[in-house]
């Protein structure tokens, strides 16, 4: 029992910690690191904070470093392309 009540105490923390992230984030940080973003509606940013939520510690460290584009996929395809002579 008080390992799962650690365990909800934790998960609890970790929540507001999230929200304490994403709402800031979804206001003034998500165009920091998404252009397109950055002409959101509010309807797209009320959508995002869950996952601003849930996430936060990786758009923490996004906005930290001053990343200003979203990442490039990387799949097999891409990887093959990028091999082939020009």
């Amino acid at each position: 029992m008080i390992v799962a009540a650690i365990f909800l105490i934790l998960l609890a923390l970790y929540c507001v910690a999230g929200i304490c992230f994403a709402i800031p984030f979804v206001v003034f940080g998500v165009g920091k690191i998404d252009p397109h973003a950055a002409h959101g509606s509010w309807g797209f940013r009320i959508m995002i904070i869950p996952g601003a939520m849930a996430l936060w510690p990786l758009m923490l460290k996004r906005v930290i470093a001053g990343v200003a584009t979203p990442p490039e996929e990387r799949n097999a395809h891409r990887i093959s392309t990028k091999r082939l002579p020009k």
